[in-house]
C-alpha cells in the first residue's frame, strides 16, 4: 500500500514572553487565575517567574501591583494571541485598554505580549517587542529571572545586560 504524505505543515511553535500585572481585587487569585485561562489556550506554560509586588508605573495609586512574567509556546499568529490575551483579562474583569496616549489606571489584570519570537511587529494593534519593556523593572526583574541570556530582538542585549542598565 502506498503512503500518503502529508504536505501540510504546521508552523514551528514559537516561545512568547507575557508579562502579567494586578493591582485590584484578590491580585493573587487573578494572577493565578490568568495563567489558567492562558494555559487553556496556550497549553502549559514552560516557564514562571515568582510573583514580585511593585508600585505602580507611570500613574499614581495606592494600589501596588503584583508582577511576573510567564513563557509559553504557541503555533498562533500575534494577533490570535493578542486576541487571547485581552480575553483573559476582560474575563478577569478588566474594563478598558490603556490608550495608545499612555494614560494608565488600576486594573485587575494586564497582560503584555513582550516578545513574540525574535519578531518585530508594528501595527495599530500591537507593537513587539513591548516598546517599554527594557524600561520596566517590574518586566526586566521577573524575564531575568527565567531567560536571562534572551537577546532583545532589536536592541540586541541579553535580558541580563538590560537589567544591569535599569536606572530604578
Amino acid at each position: 500500500m502506498e503512503k500518503l504524505q502529508d504536505n501540510s505543515k504546521m508552523p514551528a511553535p514559537i516561545n512568547v514572553y507575557l508579562g502579567l500585572g494586578s493591582n485590584e481585587g484578590n491580585r493573587q487569585q487573578l494572577m493565578t487565575q490568568a495563567i489558567e485561562l492562558l494555559s487553556h489556550f496556550l497549553g502549559h506554560p514552560l516557564r514562571l517567574s515568582t510573583t514580585i509586588e511593585t508600585e505602580p508605573w507611570g500613574f499614581s495609586s495606592s494600589n501596588p501591583f503584583l508582577n511576573m512574567v510567564a513563557l509559553f509556546s504557541t503555533n498562533l499568529s500575534p494577533v490570535e494571541l493578542l486576541d487571547i490575551t485581552e480575553g483573559v483579562e476582560r474575563r478577569l474583569g478588566r474594563m478598558k485598554k490603556t490608550l495608545r496616549d499612555g494614560v494608565y489606571s488600576d486594573r485587575p489584570m494586564d497582560i503584555d505580549i513582550l516578545l513574540y519570537g525574535d519578531r518585530v511587529i508594528n501595527t495599530e494593534r500591537l507593537t513587539v517587542p513591548h516598546p517599554r519593556m527594557h524600561e520596566r523593572s517590574f518586566v526586566i526583574e521577573p524575564l531575568a529571572e527565567i531567560s536571562p541570556d534572551l537577546v532583545h530582538p532589536t536592541l540586541g542585549k541579553s535580558i541580563l545586560e538590560l537589567k544591569k542598565n535599569l536606572s530604578v
